[in-house]
């Protein structure tokens, strides 16, 4: 420890430029994340704010359980099926992926396509399915 302390003290420059580059990582992470939700607080923003829930699992795993009415529309084919959700640009969405990792991408896409309330579900439908919350299954 006491090497370190002394590293450190040498060479301060370098201290402070791995520390400003931490700093840069999870600056960069958190801003690509957007903004998260548990699943109560998507119920509330669901039952209070009429907010529109977005599945971006493929058909396969969005028939297996679904939010009651989720619109589908696979991550991949996002960009081109956009304007489906233009009529509901003024309400919040909720972006839902299987465990939360593949909605930050989506939240991104809406955001810079004008929408302002945009958040995803932390977790994922796999969080939704472990607080033991209804899901539609076709």
């Amino acid at each position: 420890m006491a090497q370190f302390v002394e590293f450190l003290g040498n060479h301060l420059f370098l201290a402070g430029l791995w520390i400003v580059l931490v700093l840069a990582v999870f600056l960069q992470w958190k801003s690509r994340a957007g903004k998260s939700v548990g699943p109560q607080q998507a119920v509330m923003l669901i039952n209070r704010s009429d907010a529109v829930v977005v599945d971006v699992r493929d058909k396969k795993e969005f028939e297996s359980g679904h939010i009651v009415d989720a619109i589908n529309i696979p991550l991949a084919k996002l960009d081109q099926r956009i304007t489906e959700l233009e009529k509901h640009k003024d309400k919040p969405v909720v972006v839902v992926c299987k465990m939360g990792q593949h909605s930050s991408e989506a939240c991104n896409k809406l955001l810079s396509a004008g929408y302002e309330k945009v958040v995803k579900l932390g977790g994922g439908i796999t969080e939704w399915k472990a607080q033991s919350l209804p899901l539609i299954q076709k």
